[in-house]
């Protein structure tokens, strides 16, 4: 899939700012950010990308991509799952801000993707109703991995966090009409792309 010109560079930049990250050479400065923070507060917000990821502690965006206030519009969600809400929040992006690019982004050793593997060996594992309501959403994208005997539970958990980044990915194409016609139009772009909890690196998923 050939990306348009202007995302390309708005996902090049946010590679070489996982590069800084990696490497511990973070370009942002606390006083600059605030001096930022104080201009857009009078002018508005222009965020480069639109961000659907975990709620995981492990994974603050920002800092991950080395960006500063403003560049980034993050949702985040137990499992980066799509529901109504959460698509709601990225139609306001993309269509009050014009913003293009939109990444749903899991990670290893999701919490949401262990409860769901959790769930389906033992539908009694979840409690409450309201993670139940998170895990169900997950679960029909990962159920025939969970089922398979020829794979380790590691290879099963590992494959699951990639097959609910790519079916959000999938979801997110379709979940609205407003979302579709953009992303027909050419006018937004939806990628997947997995955090590396041990290693702090991105990856980004082909389409």
């Amino acid at each position: 899939m050939k990306l348009k010109e202007s995302v390309n560079k708005v996902l090049e930049e946010l590679k070489a700012g996982n590069a800084r990250f990696l490497h511990g050479e973070s370009a942002q400065c606390s006083y600059a950010s605030l001096k930022k923070l104080k201009e857009f507060a009078e002018t508005g917000q222009l965020p480069k990308a639109v961000v659907l990821c975990c709620s995981d502690s492990r994974a603050p965006v920002e800092m991950i991509f080395d960006q500063d206030i403003g560049d980034l519009f993050v949702i985040r969600v137990a499992g980066n799952i799509v529901a109504p809400s959460l698509v709601g929040s990225i139609e306001f992006a993309v269509s009050t801000f014009g913003t293009e690019l939109v990444i749903v982004m899991g990670h290893s050793q999701c919490g949401a993707i262990r409860s769901t593997l959790s769930h389906i060996e033992d539908p009694q594992a979840i409690s409450s109703e309201n993670i139940h309501d998170i895990v169900s959403r997950i679960k029909p994208h990962i159920f025939p991995i969970a089922q398979r005997k020829d794979i380790s539970y590691e290879e099963k958990f590992n494959q699951s966090v990639e097959a609910n980044i790519r079916a959000s990915v999938g979801q997110l194409s379709s979940s609205s009409r407003l979302i579709e016609e953009m992303v027909s139009k050419g006018k937004m772009t939806i990628i997947g792309a997995v955090f590396g909890l041990s290693s702090g690196e991105v990856t980004f998923l082909e389409q």
